[in-house]
């Protein structure tokens, strides 16, 4: 048994080590630098509570992005520095987000140990590779993302800390093969335990899911699907679930073997999702409205009621409908997963969504992209569970026109300027908040714009007080809301690596049901002209059009 002692190295600070709306994120040479993880995970160390450090069991992994293994090793040696007593590695360093919630939660060790909380090595959606995005983030032992006060807590020890512990002499630990590796420190025993997390998330599922109505529908000739998981870490789960459990074909998996640079697409932690019916998108806002408004009949873990919804601000108004037309709670918070997980400890909020593709439960603190899939095969199976030997079946296009007829329909549409100038887009924010001083200003604007665009109603920055913690979250877009439902919303994005992300909303509620099947494009073109005018984005990003339109 390895014995091992603690080192204090000496560190500087590092500029600019403010922890986002989901942790750290920076280009991977950045991260490369000497002591630029260790300075981030020391302050991380010290903003904790001593209980939550020693004698504690945390876990570290993440979505396998290049970097995420030496990532590992470092912070393996640094938890035994610090008086950790045990760690929890997802088997080669993989622990999708949603999984990574599921362990913190319900994870029960063989000592009958529990995880207090756990570094999770990823970026998101952002790209990966040596030359991409390389990130850490820190969530609590419910699961969910550091709460405001640890994040500003973290970032107030980067900016003065002065050494961090790390055991050096420990020696890396093979994080391919499962089991325990223990070592001896100066604190006394400390356990370092790789395993397989597929069958925890597998247990989770069941007890939320009806597996047989799912199984049933994958075993109809009528019925087709792939599941794609774009080389990120939720293959490691994929054949799990739909092959061992629901009897697919392995051939309706793609991409389903993780890689660094998760093959040159994005979202490698397996937290986000898009439906794909037929030749036919359901959105992001669309997709949770959809959930919650089948959820009792379809979802067995909601059968009896839904404690309440959620949605981030810049997500439509699709899910606002459905909460009022079956009488929910219903919440607007900021972008970030931690405002629902405090909605969720609360007893408020049993389903949430992003339009930036996240939708989730109160089954876990994160968002789910597995869960989400599995929610739209529930409903598949319950709407077709009397003819599913008929020769059509109930799709997801057909869904969601059932859906668009009850509800009305709220086109939408994203438009990001990624790495744009950070000052001009200071300024453009700045600008934006001063024309709203003037109502009546604002909307003699827009009529010189459009004479066809609604009168605007309502104007404010977003600020949100939370109902749990009293935390208040200032500067979270600038929001134009107009008489017939419509919306525009300015956001400076929070999960970029370098320079500034502007996003745009925009968003066209439209009750007739003769007009929601229209082109999304052409039924927003009104208020896409006016976005763009109103706001002077060419001039103050000198973009001439987006980057991405989702």
């Amino acid at each position: 048994m390895v014995v091992f002692e603690v080192t204090r190295k000496e560190t500087t600070p590092f500029d600019g080590q403010k922890p986002g709306t989901s942790g750290l994120r920076k280009k991977v040479v950045v991260f490369q630098q000497p002591n630029y993880l260790h300075n981030f995970v020391q302050s991380t160390f010290d903003a904790l509570t001593s209980e939550k450090v020693k004698g504690a069991t945390l876990v570290i992994s993440g979505d396998g992005r290049y970097f995420s293994k030496d990532a590992i090793q470092i912070i393996i040696k640094m938890a035994a520095a610090n008086g950790v007593r045990r760690i929890w590695v997802g088997l080669n360093g993989l622990l999708s987000m949603p999984t990574m919630s599921c362990v913190i939660r319900e994870r029960v060790g063989a000592d009958g140990s529990k995880a207090t909380g756990a570094f999770i090595l990823t970026a998101s959606h952002n790209p990966g590779g040596p030359h991409e995005d390389f990130g850490i983030k820190y969530n609590m032992e419910n699961g969910g993302p550091a709460p405001e006060a640890i994040s500003d807590k973290i970032y107030a020890n980067t900016k003065t800390t002065k050494e961090y512990l790390i055991a050096e002499s420990l020696p890396d630990v093979d994080i391919s093969t499962i089991g325990v590796t223990k070592f001896i420190g100066p604190e006394g025993s400390y356990d370092v335990e790789v395993f397989d997390s597929a069958s925890d998330y597998v247990k989770l599922m069941k007890s939320i899911f009806d597996f047989e109505s799912i199984q049933k529908l994958l075993a109809s000739p009528k019925f087709t699907f792939c599941y794609d998981a774009l080389y990120g870490v939720v293959g490691a789960y994929a054949k799990s679930i739909f092959v061992e459990e629901f009897g697919a074909k392995e051939s309706s998996l793609l991409n389903c073997t993780p890689k660094e640079d998760f093959g040159g697409a994005a979202d490698g932690d397996a937290d986000r999702n898009m439906i794909l019916g037929k030749r036919f998108f359901v959105t992001p806002s669309d997709s949770a409205a959809i959930i919650a408004a089948n959820a009792i009949q379809s979802i067995p873990y909601f059968s009896s009621g839904l404690k309440g919804v959620a949605r981030s601000m810049p997500t439509s108004a699709a899910l606002d409908v459905v909460a009022h037309n079956l009488s929910l709670k219903f919440f607007e918070v900021p972008t970030g997963w931690k405002f629902f997980g405090n909605l969720m400890d609360a007893g408020l909020c049993s389903i949430c969504g992003e339009e930036s593709f996240g939708i989730g439960s109160d089954h876990i603190h994160e968002k789910d992209g597995i869960w989400a899939v599995l929610a739209w095969l529930s409903i598949l199976a319950y709407k077709n569970k009397d003819n599913l030997n008929w020769d059509k079946l109930v799709t997801v296009e057909d869904i969601v026109h059932q859906h668009w007829a009850t509800y009305g329909r709220h086109f939408y549409a994203r438009y990001d300027y990624e790495n744009v100038d950070a000052a001009g887009a200071k300024e453009l924010m700045s600008y934006l908040v001063n024309i709203q001083s003037s109502l009546q200003e604002v909307n003699k604007i827009i009529k010189g714009i459009r004479l066809d665009v609604s009168d605007v109603v309502d104007v404010d920055e977003f600020e949100y007080k939370d109902l749990v913690d009293g935390s208040v979250s200032k500067h979270q877009g600038i929001r134009f809301l107009f008489a017939d439902g419509s919306r525009l919303v300015f956001r400076l994005s929070g999960t970029n690596s370098e320079g500034a992300t502007i996003r745009l909303y925009i968003e066209q509620y439209v009750k007739d049901s003769s007009k929601t099947s229209r082109d999304s494009q052409e039924a927003l073109a009104p208020l896409v002209e006016v976005a763009l005018k109103l706001s002077k984005i060419q001039k103050f990003t000198g973009r001439s059009a987006p980057i991405v339109i989702t």
